[in-house]
Formats: C-alpha cells, sequence, structure tokens
C-alpha cells in the first residue's frame, strides 16, 4: 500500500471517528463536545491505523 493510500484512509478515519464521536457525545449528554477534544480522540484512533496499514501488504496475484 502506498503512502498516499495510507494517508488518505488514516485522513477519512480521523473524520469518521471525530464527527461520530461528537455526535455521540451530544446525543448522550446535550451539550456539544469541544472540537479539540473530538480531534484528539480521531488523532489518536489515527496512531493505530496507520501502524496496521503499514503492515498490510497487497496479495499476490498466482497465475
Amino acid at each position: 500500500m502506498t503512502f498516499w493510500q495510507r494517508s488518505l484512509i488514516t485522513l477519512a478515519a480521523m473524520l469518521a471517528v471525530s464527527f461520530l464521536i461528537g455526535y455521540m457525545w451530544r446525543s448522550s449528554f446535550g451539550f456539544t463536545l469541544p472540537d479539540y477534544a473530538s480531534g484528539v480522540v480521531g488523532g489518536l484512533t489515527a496512531v493505530p491505523l496507520w501502524e496496521f496499514l503499514k503492515r498490510v501488504k497487497p496479495k499476490a496475484h498466482s497465475q
């Protein structure tokens, strides 16, 4: 997997998790979670995802 593919997947995961955490917080507690807090959660999601994506290698096509 190339650097750009890993970057796009990681960015998408960070944004999705940040929005999801913000929505769940607002639904549960009735007030908005500060943007930096949901960003921290998204950033913490990115670290293990990035390491996982570095280890994933495409399977070779057998003919």
